[in-house]
């Protein structure tokens, strides 16, 4: 066996069904007093439901977080985080929130209790993204990880199929990427097979069967494999692409993830055939990129990127954006692959 470095950022899980009743006690763990709850818009009773709670140890709710975490977003948070004295933040929700989460500890350094209740897996990253004047960055930096994650499966019963069956696909590419990244390493390998797995089997149930217990706890078991997956070992063309087409033009997370994945997998087909080819295997296809590409068929997610709201006249740029300063890859990075990946990902035609 070859040599590895394994280097796995510690969080501490709570993982079940009603689990959010021990809110109060994880954050007094934490050594916190003042915690201030944050969500999206759309999640504001969520987030008061803790809030509530919380009781006394609460600072308040700040909802107001957006895709993408702009810079002005940001910005605003931490003025008002700063101004009600709170020390730990409390992100109830998916990838938008636990990442306003993350650019507020950024500056502040004070710890983060993420409580998902979408499948994007950034409660177990050490990586943050920041939208710039149309511009996403990324970085890494393990004083943005969530110290806690309470992961109650009932958070998840009320997700929606149309946002479910995305936000699962979204994990499935941290589980893919997982496996050819440059630093991946045996231990990691198997937990992205083993949610590659898992998230095929649960997810067309979930669509289905939306009350489905245990369904939907496979998908969020899934979902935390796949943040694990993403945090521990770097990602590659697929998500430098997704941050591409997220932070220029503004593009829905999670179906960004979903239309790219079959397309990325069929560009590093050749340069990582054993790796996808043990994707295939946890997918029960052929090809990684034809089950991807089936499976977000079968459970209703979109294929295109002309389905949601990608411009043909932008595929030229987002070549160019994504090309100027690629991650490491597999396959050799070049503009004429890439802008060929892109065009096929607009139609939205099965992979060959």
């Amino acid at each position: 066996m070859q040599g590895f470095v394994y280097d796995q950022p510690a969080t501490r899980v709570i993982f079940g069904v009603g689990t959010l009743e021990r809110l109060a006690e994880e954050v007094k763990r934490l050594g916190a007093k003042r915690a201030l709850v944050l969500a999206t818009p759309e999640q504001r009773k969520d987030a008061e439901d803790a809030s509530r709670r919380l009781g006394e140890m609460s600072a308040g709710v700040y909802a107001e977080a957006v895709m993408h975490v702009p810079i002005e977003t940001a910005r605003k948070a931490r003025e008002e985080a700063a101004r009600l004295g709170a020390d730990c933040y409390v992100a109830v929700g998916g990838g938008s929130t636990v990442g306003l989460g993350k650019a507020i500890a950024l500056e502040s350094g004070l710890p983060i209790l993420a409580v998902p209740t979408t499948y994007a897996g950034s409660e177990m990253t050490p990586i943050y993204g920041i939208t710039e004047a149309g511009v996403k960055k990324t970085g890494k930096d393990r004083k943005v990880l969530p110290k806690t994650v309470i992961y109650d499966v009932n958070l998840t019963l009320s997700l929606p199929a149309k946002i479910a069956g995305p936000s699962g696909m979204n994990a499935m590419a941290h589980l893919v990427e997982g496996l050819y990244a440059q630093d991946a390493n045996p231990i990691i390998s198997l937990l992205a097979v083993e949610g590659i797995r898992t998230l095929a089997v649960s997810l067309p149930v979930v669509v289905k069967e939306p009350q489905n217990l245990v369904a939907r706890s496979g998908a969020l078991y899934g979902a935390w494999l796949g943040g694990t997956v993403l945090g521990a070992v770097g990602m590659a063309l697929h998500h430098k692409l997704c941050h591409t087409l997220g932070g220029s033009f503004n593009l829905p997370h999670a179906e960004v993830h979903t239309v790219i994945l079959p397309y990325a997998a069929a560009y590093n087909q050749q340069a990582a055939a054993q790796e996808l080819n043990r994707a295939a295997e946890a997918l029960g296809a052929k090809s990684a990129a034809q089950g991807i590409y089936d499976l977000s068929v079968k459970i209703g997610a979109p294929v295109a990127l002309k389905d949601i709201g990608m411009p043909f006249d932008g595929l030229d740029r987002a070549a160019e954006i994504a090309t100027q300063n690629p991650y490491y890859n597999p396959r050799p990075v070049d503009y004429a692959g890439v802008r060929q990946l892109l065009e096929d990902a607009y139609y939205g035609k099965r992979p060959a």
